[in-house]
């Protein structure tokens, strides 16, 4: 028993007519994994099969694939022939197992070598139907926080996460025989999906841990989910791709949260950061005492009786306030001279003719003097490039920039007889 393609032309818009049955899969959702194939209007007055029963598929018969499907055809509890690509197949009794693997290549040969002799136990002919989608929105939640070693904090810290995931059938043979429950017409992900929830949470634990061993930051883990599914694809892959021929292909995660303590801490690390700042720090001084003389002036004793208050707490604190003043503005004006400093080094660099960068008046590493940005260059008559007020070669003195006396015009070319503006003859 086997199947064979059947002629497009002669299958399409007959189906009930042509053929003693038509069958094809039950209505499949996004997340159904599985299911039984059916008799397209078994009962139809047109049906020329009267007498079939639905455990047998009569030699003849068309089975109807769609795209993204994997057909099994088991025959007394074998699975005796499949096919990966979408079409019209005929059901033929004296025919040899074709193995249509489509998009699968050669890799199911050897599963289907494995599995042919043990297929759904039972003594009928069926066709059942593997959903080759992307199965996604399988919902996923820690109920006890994960540990997470923050590199930045120093720090353990703990997260809870939610999201979601999605997962992708690689060999449906395997899976067909691992993963589906046996006497099942129609199977859903979440059907099946208690077992694999609880892999996936460790796959997931040791995934974090991962990271965290990476150094990414605990707050970046939201924005990394391609990179979690490939720290879940390392952890969780191989085996389920080996025992049920399915992997994880997607990771979305919706929130991620932190226990209260794993909170106190980041806040308490995020104050001390930017307390850091000595202009942070002294706009913090400066409003503790802003709201001291808020507080004061509401006092229910009276805003005098709060003043008084308050100035005996100022007399015992001003020492410290004023140091912790003074400080922060020193380290503001440390900072503004190292900027300052830094500019001028960054101004005084020049680059020597070799390539070396410098700051002195002489290459480190040549010994060349530095050079003079844009100085003025003459040529004196003999020839000579000149820098200086006389020429290096033989002696003469620069001469006289050429201006027109009428009208002040100083024209590039020093040798010129005529003002090229006012006509006026150049006195040399």
């Amino acid at each position: 028993m086997g199947i064979i393609k059947a002629a497009v032309s002669a299958v399409k818009g007959n189906l009930a007519d042509q053929w003693l049955e038509v069958i094809e899969p039950q209505e499949m959702s996004d997340t159904t994994v599985m299911s039984v194939g059916v008799k397209v209007r078994a009962k139809d007055r047109r049906n020329q099969n009267f007498k079939g029963t639905d455990s047998t598929i009569s030699n003849g018969s068309i089975i109807h694939v769609y795209p993204n499907q994997f057909m099994l055809l088991v025959d007394g509890g074998k699975i005796v022939d499949y096919t990966a690509e979408e079409g019209y197949y005929q059901v033929v009794n004296s025919s040899q197992p074709s193995l249509f693997n489509g998009q699968f290549e050669e890799a199911l040969y050897e599963t289907f070598n494995r599995f042919k002799f043990g297929g759904v136990p039972s003594t009928s002919q069926k066709v059942y139907f593997i959903n080759l989608q992307e199965i996604k929105g399988i919902k996923f939640g820690t109920r006890n926080p994960i540990n997470y070693f923050d590199n930045f904090y120093n720090a353990e810290l703990f997260l809870r996460t939610h999201g979601s995931y999605s997962i992708k059938i690689v060999d449906p043979l395997k899976f067909f025989m691992e993963a589906i429950p046996r006497n099942k017409s129609n199977v859903d992900i979440n059907d099946i999906n208690g077992q694999y929830l609880s892999e996936y949470m460790n796959a997931l634990q040791t995934a974090i841990n991962k990271m965290s061993a990476d150094g990414i930051r605990i707050s970046h883990v939201t924005s990394k989910g391609m990179e979690l599914a490939k720290y879940m694809a390392e952890v969780l892959d191989e085996d389920w791709t080996r025992m049920r021929g399915m992997q994880v292909e997607s990771v979305g995660i919706n929130s991620i949260t932190y226990d209260d303590e794993s909170q106190k801490l980041i806040n308490m690390r995020n104050q001390g950061a930017m307390l850091q700042d000595p202009s942070v720090r002294e706009g913090y001084v400066q409003g503790a005492i802003a709201r001291g003389l808020e507080a004061a002036g509401s006092n229910d004793a009276g805003s005098m009786q709060g003043f008084l208050g308050m100035g005996m707490g100022m007399q015992g604190s001003s020492g410290f306030m004023g140091a912790a003043s003074d400080s922060n503005r020193q380290q503001m004006q440390q900072q503004t001279q190292k900027q300052q400093n830094q500019q001028g080094e960054n101004s005084n660099k020049w680059k020597c003719s070799c390539g070396q960068t410098n700051t002195g008046n002489f290459c480190s590493e040549c010994g060349s003097p530095k050079q003079q940005a844009n100085k003025e260059t003459w040529k004196c008559q003999c020839g000579q490039e000149n820098s200086g007020k006389f020429c290096s070669n033989c002696g003469n003195k620069k001469p006289e920039e050429l201006t027109c006396q009428k009208c002040g015009f100083k024209p590039a070319n020093q040798n010129a007889k005529f003002c090229p503006e006012c006509g006026s003859r150049f006195e040399h």
